[in-house]
């Protein structure tokens, strides 16, 4: 059982979900319950799968979640380009956004290979 906030992966994680809220603070009212709702929950999915895998006591339940937490990446990853191709997002905080999730994918992977010797 490892400190999730110790983890540099989830620190970042959270870092983006931060900038996510408030990126979507200014979506168009009639996407609340639409991209708002779901780019919110795919960003907040990553960070909250890391921190529940660090409290399980195995190797292999922590895989589990850390690779739940790149499928909400990849999820996260479609969304920012919805948003920005619906023009929700500028170039720029698209951009912003999507190199920061790519640093955060490279993380988990690394975490998940090293993971596989393990115990799965």
């Amino acid at each position: 059982m490892k400190d999730f906030r110790s983890l540099k992966v989830w620190e970042k994680s959270h870092e983006l979900t931060l900038k996510i809220y408030k990126a979507t603070d200014g979506f168009p009212k009639h996407e609340l319950y639409g991209v708002t709702s779901q780019i919110r929950r795919a960003a907040v999915s990553v960070p909250t799968n890391i921190a529940e895998g660090s409290g399980k006591d195995s190797d292999g339940e922590l895989k589990r979640f850390f690779l739940i937490a790149m499928g909400s990446a990849s999820e996260l990853e479609y969304l920012l380009i919805l948003a920005r191709d619906l023009n929700y997002l500028t170039d720029e905080a698209y951009q912003e956004m999507q190199t920061q999730l790519i640093e955060i994918r490279k993380m988990l992977n690394a975490f998940i290979q090293r993971l596989k010797g393990g115990g799965s």
